[in-house]
């Protein structure tokens, strides 16, 4: 979150160097970081990027010193060869990526061979509190037990009764293994943040398009099936819903009607344009994204764009074009680029569509309010009032971030639940 989490690391690495290679993986999106930020504040370790060339012929050669930089689709791929390394340090950066134990992705990355590990992120537990037994599995395998035992003593008493003793034994237990930097330890070295929420009023033909939408999902939900079907559907038609508040175009029977939305963002962007500043433009959705840009290509104004299918050179071009004055937008896919990029030629922030965890609308939104910005740095929030996304926003009110509370001490609350989502649709 432009905290320093990158520099802490490197420190670490330099002061590990001479026991033998090291290992950082990272998204696809910020290797490119690693490597330059590992240039510019460790010198001492010479950053070798994994993947170009001979792959086999790289891992021989290693030396004390040497820093691969991995994505995290290649320590899938390559698993058998890295895990083969005996790794003097192996850093996971964002580490939420494995946050799921059954994926192959998490069993590559248990499957490293390190004298030492490291995992940094902004956000530790996006959603439920096994994302951090995982997270503890790769750091320190046995602290918090097996799956089952870690649900026994943390997990369900937390989660389904809001347990406060089970929640203190968790927090004592893994106190000692963490590090935490927060916005509020580096306000010095911070321009101020500026949050609005733009509310964004339907017109009629739109709002009957949703309202039958709603009431379609309504009808198709009330068949029955069984639990994961119906978790399946649940969320299939609330991905509608939510693709309809973007733009109607992005649903069938759609595409004649006037979008209040694309309007408002047109107008909020033009503002900016017209005072000479740069803005983020964050979406969830490619297709959402799609619009956005026909819209600047037919008024021809110059813009970067990053999704999850933009190759990792490109995105390092694109990155490095929009610091140097090159667009006036950076149109960015909230998973692809939501993380680990510094952006700070931008001074304004637009989330098109609201996520279901605050935090990780944060993450996005300081790739522009990281240490390096000198202006102050204002984020819009475009939410289309009486509809799904205004209930979003009011979950992201009502319901307290569990990572907060386990290494601060706020109140926390149960996990989303399938029935608090149907709720979304029936009030």
């Amino acid at each position: 979150m432009g905290l320093g989490k990158t520099v802490q690391a490197l420190a670490l690495l330099a002061h590990r160097a001479q026991r033998g290679p090291a290992i950082v993986v990272a998204p696809t999106s910020v290797c490119h970081n690693w490597v330059a930020e590992t240039k510019r504040f460790a010198p001492a370790l010479t950053p070798v990027a994994f993947g170009d060339g001979d792959r086999a012929a790289t891992v021989a050669g290693l030396r004390p010193g040497d820093l691969v930089v991995c994505s995290y689709g290649l320590l899938q791929q390559e698993s058998r060869l890295l895990s083969g390394v005996a790794w003097s340090t192996a850093v996971l950066d964002e580490a939420q990526a494995i946050k799921n134990p059954a994926t192959k992705r998490s069993r590559a990355a248990m499957a490293l061979r390190a004298e030492f590990r490291f995992v940094t992120t902004g956000t530790p537990i996006e959603n439920r509190l096994g994302e951090l037994w995982t997270l503890f599995r790769f750091i320190n395998p046995h602290l918090l037990g097996s799956w089952r035992r870690f649900r026994e003593r943390f997990s369900n008493p937390v989660e389904r009764c809001d347990d406060p003793a089970a929640r203190e034994r968790l927090r004592r237990v893994i106190r000692p293994f963490t590090l935490r930097r927060t916005k509020n330890q580096v306000l010095a070295a911070l321009p101020p943040k500026t949050e609005i929420t733009l509310e964004v009023r339907l017109g009629p033909e739109e709002r009957a398009f949703y309202e039958t939408l709603r009431r379609q999902a309504l009808e198709r939900l009330a068949d029955g099936g069984g639990p994961e079907e119906k978790r399946f559907r649940i969320l299939a038609e609330i991905m509608r819903l939510r693709l309809a508040c973007c733009a109607p175009e992005l649903i069938a029977g759609g595409a004649s009607i006037a979008s209040a939305k694309q309007e408002q963002f047109r107008a909020t962007l033009g503002e900016l344009l017209e005072n000479r500043h740069k803005a983020l433009v964050f979406s969830q959705f490619v297709s959402h994204l799609a619009v956005i840009r026909r819209h600047l290509d037919a008024e021809g104004v110059p813009y970067q764009y990053l999704d999850g299918s933009t190759p990792a050179r490109k995105r390092k071009r694109a990155v490095e074009a929009f610091q140097a004055g090159a667009g006036e937008a950076f149109l960015i896919s909230l998973k692809a680029g939501g993380l680990g990029l510094n952006l700070t030629a931008a001074d304004y922030v637009i989330h098109m569509d609201p996520w279901w965890n605050p935090a990780v609308e944060d993450q996005a939104s300081d790739r522009a309010h990281r240490i390096g910005q000198t202006r102050p740095v204002t984020v819009y929030r475009l939410v289309a009032a009486d509809t799904i996304e205004e209930k979003i926003v009011e979950l992201h009110r009502r319901k307290r971030d569990l990572a907060n509370d386990l290494l601060s001490g706020a109140e926390t609350a149960a996990a989303l639940d399938m029935d608090e989502i149907m709720r979304l649709l029936r009030e």
